[in-house]
Order: C-alpha cells, then structure tokens, then sequence
C-alpha cells in the first residue's frame, strides 16, 4: 500500500489517533504511549511502523486476541502487536529483534488489517 499522507487526528495520555490516506481510502490507527515509546527505544519511526503494519510480510496470533504483524527490516523484524478497539486498530507495543528468532517466512496472516 502506497501511504498518501498520515496526520494525527487526536492525541490524549494513553495513545494518538492517526488518519492515514491510501490511494482513495482513509484508515485510522491508533499508537499507544507505550509503543510511541518502544519506536524510539528501537530506533524505528513512526512512518516506517505504519508502512510496517499495512505491508507486513506476516501476522501471526498473540495472546489475549492479540495479532503481532512481522516485516523485515535487515537482520531485524519489525514486530507489531495490535489488537482492534471499537474496529479501529490499535498498536500495543512494538519492537525489532534479530529475524530468526520470530519471523516464519512470510505469505501467512492471520488477520487482514483494516479488512474488518
């Protein structure tokens, strides 16, 4: 998915509403404090984390009806836990460790995002 623009629509203390254009639709996620916090602890920007979690190369089932999106990014995988809030996604925490120990090779979702 090609991302038009991404503007933050609201922001209160526990996470920031952002309002993403692709192509002709608009989505909106939202980001937790948290994973706000963990983009920058894993050196990540928050663009690259949107673009992540809407072309990821897997989603696999977490717990608590949790999914985790997986991209590659190097040696790395950009790993995104969300789950859906009122139907509107929503990012719990991200991270980026060392491909082999997470990534499953791609082509499986077990959830399609924004699909909902």
């Amino acid at each position: 998915m090609q991302i038009n623009e991404i503007k933050i629509k609201s922001s209160i203390i526990n996470y920031t509403l952002y309002e993403i254009k692709v192509e002709k639709q608009v989505f909106e996620i939202k980001i937790t404090r948290h994973a706000l916090e963990r983009i920058k602890l894993w050196h990540l920007r928050t663009k690259e984390v949107i673009e992540a979690l809407l072309s990821c190369e897997e989603i696999v089932t977490g717990h608590r009806h949790r999914f985790i999106a997986h991209k590659l990014k190097g040696d790395s995988v950009i790993r995104i836990v969300y789950e859906y809030e009122e139907k509107i996604p929503k990012v719990i925490t991200v991270y980026a460790p060392k491909k082999e120990r997470y990534f499953q090779g791609g082509g499986s979702y077990a959830d399609k995002i924004f699909s909902k």
